[in-house]
């Protein structure tokens, strides 16, 4: 594995995210729609894995910054990764579960990614901020089942999974959630799983908060590669855990 000095890669990352108002990372996008890395066919900087995180008020801030931090990153040590903080409409100022705000500036345009990561927050207290107000609210769940067509990885991190299902988009698929979600998921149809991270091809979803680590680092080996991921590993001082469950394979 290569050397690198921790500090001055962390503040490469640090500075990536902040440059454009807290919302981009690695190279632009020169390519449009979606497709899916593959060991013969490896990603360069013009075909950059894009992700984007939509957040809402009442996101985990775990749930939206772990994975944010593994993609970001992956994009400061020159991985073809491009990773944005996006909300379901227009830019807007967000406050999540434990008051953090954050100025979104990034305008979601779902022909411009390749994977959506979904966070969780709120699953207790359906009366405040959270998954169920935006899931009454209808417009999320609306984008979120449009930008599907378009063909992107789904990524559900802990509840962000229970949003996914009131989309439409989980039904009776393979996933996980947090533990204290799963029966609710189990009660609604859905093929709830005991493990971390389960992967169903273009439907990745992860158990509780810190899970969506795990997720991230199990999308960045499976669609740019796995050097990509143990780098992360080795910037971020973590180890993935438990091995994640494989349940369907996207085709092209």
């Amino acid at each position: 594995m290569t050397r690198i000095k921790r500090r001055s890669a962390l503040a490469t990352a640090a500075g990536a995210a902040l440059g454009a108002g807290i919302a981009a990372a690695g190279p632009a996008a020169a390519a449009t729609g979606t497709r899916t890395g593959a060991p013969d066919a490896p990603r360069g900087a013009a075909d950059p894995l894009r992700v984007d995180i939509v957040l809402f008020d009442g996101v985990e801030e775990l749930d939206v910054f772990g994975p944010f931090e593994v993609f970001a990153g992956a994009a400061a040590m020159g991985h073809p990764v491009r990773v944005r903080l996006v909300t379901g409409g227009v830019p807007a100022r967000v406050t999540l579960a434990f008051g953090t705000q954050v100025q979104v500036a990034q305008e979601w345009d779902p022909e411009e990614t390749d994977v959506i990561v979904v966070p969780g927050g709120g699953f207790r207290d359906r009366n405040r901020p959270g998954i169920w107000p935006e899931i009454r609210r209808g417009v999320l769940t609306r984008r979120l089942r449009e930008a599907a067509r378009r063909g992107p990885t789904l990524v559900g991190v802990c509840t962000g999974v229970v949003l996914l299902h009131a989309a439409g988009l989980v039904g009776t698929r393979p996933c996980t959630t947090h533990t204290g979600a799963r029966q609710h998921l189990r009660d609604e149809g859905c093929d709830v799983r005991n493990v971390r991270v389960v992967d169903d091809g273009d439907l990745v979803s992860a158990g509780g908060v810190s899970s969506g680590i795990d997720g991230a680092l199990h999308l960045l080996a499976r669609d740019v590669s796995p050097k990509a991921a143990t780098d992360v590993e080795y910037l971020l001082e973590f180890e993935q855990r438990g091995t994640p469950l494989r349940t369907g394979v996207r085709s092209d």
